[in-house]
């Protein structure tokens, strides 16, 4: 049964629509639903890696709220596409003195990637936080927490969504592929559980693409379609540079850049989280922390636009010099 023209975006079709629907997060879900059943909340800043169920949370707690009218009393902005202070002075503005409908006496502002906004702006929106805060809530998210300025953080109350573990992947990947008629082999779900990294939406499309084609979902058509780089791949790429072989080392980072397609940021995400499973044996803890102290200036010069090729292949020359001078 191969997917159907026109067929809905999983990520979309089995979003929990409830907080009762919701898993996980289960320090943050419980306060959401007293929320709900008071019709009564403060302002609220969701942090979190992506894919933790920040959005989520956030539609849910409206339905919760509001019922049937939650549409017409929420309205829902992204911080990438609006992030300066015009946006602020006119359109959150004109909405946040608006009166609500129905008996809560407030509405909701969900302003997603808050940390986009510029420092400006955020002045700006705090200044409407204290001002509209009778008649309008507002749910702040981000990735990023300190990059929201303290008078806003002082002013909500603050939710860290936590990436979700391989179990709850696992789950969601076995109760997706029931419910579209697909199967599922155990090395493709431990593909995806990898690949994913906690990310319950990453996880979905990558089960979504993988299976566009095939009833059965298989890991090697898992990796065709994964854009982040697999644990192996990372494993054996950072062996060589430990083994001193620069070239095999430089050979499977150029595979994982043009083969797998993936980004530096991608790349280095993988070594970091990788780093402490390397035995003390082949990596000393002193020598991990000038590695991770290393990778902190290469995510820094990729931030600032350096080439991913060219500050990977500096990181792996680092870690097969020091693989030689340990020998």
């Amino acid at each position: 049964m191969a997917a159907k023209t026109g067929e809905a975006i999983w990520v979309e079709k089995y979003r929990p629509a409830t907080l009762e629907e919701m898993v996980g997060q289960e320090a943050i879900v419980p306060l959401l639903r007293s929320y709900a059943a008071k019709r009564s909340m403060p302002h609220l800043l969701f942090a979190g890696p992506p894919g933790t169920g920040k959005t989520t949370a956030a539609l849910a707690l409206a339905r919760g709220l509001f019922g049937a009218e939650w549409r017409q009393n929420l309205l829902e902005l992204n911080s990438s596409d609006e992030r300066g202070i015009d946006t602020v002075r006119t359109t959150i503005k004109q909405y946040a003195r608006t009166a609500p409908i129905g008996p809560v006496g407030f509405k909701l502002l969900f302003l997603d990637e808050a940390d986009n906004l510029t420092s400006e702006a955020q002045a700006a929106l705090r200044r409407l936080m204290e001002r509209y805060s009778a008649s309008c809530r507002f749910i702040l998210s981000c990735n990023y927490s300190s990059r929201i300025i303290d008078p806003i953080q002082s002013r909500c109350a603050v939710f860290r969504f936590r990436a979700y573990g391989p179990a709850a992947v696992r789950t969601l990947v076995e109760r997706v592929a029931k419910a579209e008629g697909r199967t599922v082999t155990p090395d493709a779900t431990e593909t995806i559980v990898a690949a994913a990294a906690g990310d319950l939406r990453r996880a979905t499309n990558l089960l979504q693409l993988a299976a566009t084609h095939a009833d059965t979902v298989t890991a090697e058509t898992v990796r065709e379609y994964a854009t982040v780089p697999l644990r192996r791949e990372v494993e054996a790429m950072l062996g060589a540079a430990l083994r001193d072989n620069f070239a095999e080392a430089r050979a499977r980072l150029y595979a994982i850049l043009t083969d797998r397609g993936a980004s530096g940021d991608e790349i280095l995400r993988a070594i970091h989280s990788y780093l402490p499973d390397i035995s003390d044996a082949v990596l000393p803890a002193r020598d991990k922390v000038r590695v991770v102290e290393f990778l902190g200036e290469v995510d820094f010069r990729l931030a600032q636009g350096a080439s991913d090729r060219i500050q990977l292949e500096a990181l792996l020359a680092h870690l097969a010099a020091g693989g030689s001078a340990r020998r």
